[in-house]
């Protein structure tokens, strides 16, 4: 899985955790400023186009939480800090529920439980919207790429935009097909209630893949975590679905309040 370690070997450790698309390096930005102060983990998910896995890719959010929790008992990481970005973020709450002695705190950055508009709730996609983007994948692959970069990182944000199309179009195709499928049909609503460790959901103020109702509804379902504290959620004055790539200043200063608090 690539993993990287960088920072001060002393301070609370910090694994961060790319989404769909990205790969470790969807960090570079942040990383430097937070290693100054925390011990922090980088790496790539199975299915990313960074790792070098063959044809053995896993795309079950569960499977992912496994690889995940793998991952920390190689490292020896116990107690930590865990930031997940979008799909990444319920992987980790998945896994914080197995294992709970691997999480003091998750922080969920742009995540969503749910991606598809139902009665009474807010994902922010129609059905159609998924099945639409699901075959334009399927028929050309390199084609979709850029536009949904674009898309999702937001047209004001010309460099980011071309830093994540690379990483995403660096994905196998069948790979980048399947994952998104179960990403946009996820349903994992259920887990979150059982989340027990502290948690701060992150979302930026206009997010077209993750809308600031998907944050208010994880903050009630997770009313019980953090020994019934309950989920704390922040917004990020700033557009599109990747700040660790768009604010790069922001979402540090928002995660150093987060993590030093």
């Amino acid at each position: 899985m690539n993993a990287r370690v960088f920072g001060n070997g002393d301070g609370e450790t910090v694994v961060l955790a790319h989404g769909y698309g990205g790969t470790r390096f969807i960090w570079d930005d942040v990383v430097p400023a937070l290693a100054a102060r925390f011990r922090v983990v980088v790496f790539d998910w199975s299915f990313s186009g960074a790792a070098d896995r063959g044809e053995r890719y896993c795309c079950s959010y569960y499977g992912l939480a496994d690889e995940l929790v793998a991952l920390m008992n190689e490292l020896g990481v116990r107690r930590a800090a865990f930031v997940g970005h979008s799909m990444a973020g319920m992987i980790g709450c998945i896994a914080s529920v197995a294992r709970p002695d691997l999480f003091s705190h998750l922080v969920l950055v742009g995540a969503s439980p749910r991606y598809i508009n139902e009665d009474g709730y807010e994902g922010g996609f129609e059905r159609a919207d998924v099945d639409t983007m699901l075959a334009a994948v399927d028929a050309d692959f390199a084609a979709w790429a850029p536009r949904f970069a674009e898309l999702v990182v937001g047209p004001e944000h010309p460099d980011a935009v071309a830093r994540f199309a690379k990483q995403l179009g660096s994905m196998r195709p069948d790979a980048a097909l399947r994952v998104l499928r179960t990403v946009l049909t996820c349903d994992v609503r259920g887990v979150l209630p059982d989340v027990a460790a502290r948690c701060t959901i992150v979302h930026c103020a206009h997010d077209v893949v993750a809308p600031v109702a998907v944050a208010r509804y994880m903050q009630r379902a997770m009313a019980g975590c953090g020994d019934g504290a309950g989920a704390d959620t922040v917004v990020i004055e700033s557009s599109g679905h990747f700040p660790q790539l768009t604010a790069p200043k922001e979402f540090v200063r928002v995660l150093e309040a987060i993590l030093l608090d």
